[in-house]
């Protein structure tokens, strides 16, 4: 019998099902590194994946603009505190930890980009309480969707 670390059999099972998830909508937008998430109230939200540490540390970098239904969902390979930055993002991001059970349990609401082009000078936003999940809004969609924290996200 082979010895399979619990982290890889988690990312397996997470490729599996959003392959799976992926052949069952005709939307040319999602990929195999995109899932649907759905917010509290409903809202369905269309969330890269990122799962590699190269993936989890370049986030929403250079990016110019994100759609209201659109997100980045961050994968952790376990629960721990993870403090987020804005260095080199150019919009301003909701961001919104959540535990193993999706349940919310920290936002930054509206968190500015970092204008320094000095990452040691970009502030870091949260990580106060254990999270395994970090999803990424752009700025005032959390508002507008009434997220707080307590409530369940839904995803895979």
């Amino acid at each position: 019998m082979v010895w399979i670390p619990f982290y890889c059999m988690r990312r397996l099972a997470l490729c599996i099902a959003m392959a799976v998830a992926g052949c069952t909508h005709s939307d040319p937008v999602r990929d195999f590194r995109s899932t649907e998430v759905i917010l509290p109230d409903g809202r369905k939200i269309t969330a890269e994946v990122e799962i590699d540490p190269a993936d989890l540390a370049r986030g929403m970098m250079y990016r110019d603009s994100l759609a209201p239904d659109r997100g980045m969902l961050f994968v952790h390979d376990k629960p721990g505190r993870y403090p987020y930055w804005m260095y080199h993002c150019k919009i301003p991001l909701d961001i919104i930890w959540m535990d193993q059970n999706k349940r919310i349990v920290e936002i930054s609401a509206n968190t500015p980009p970092c204008r320094s082009e000095t990452s040691s000078e970009c502030p870091n936003y949260g990580g106060h309480e254990e999270a395994a999940y970090v999803l990424e809004l752009g700025g005032g969609v959390a508002a507008e969707h009434g997220l707080a924290k307590g409530q369940q996200i839904q995803f895979f």
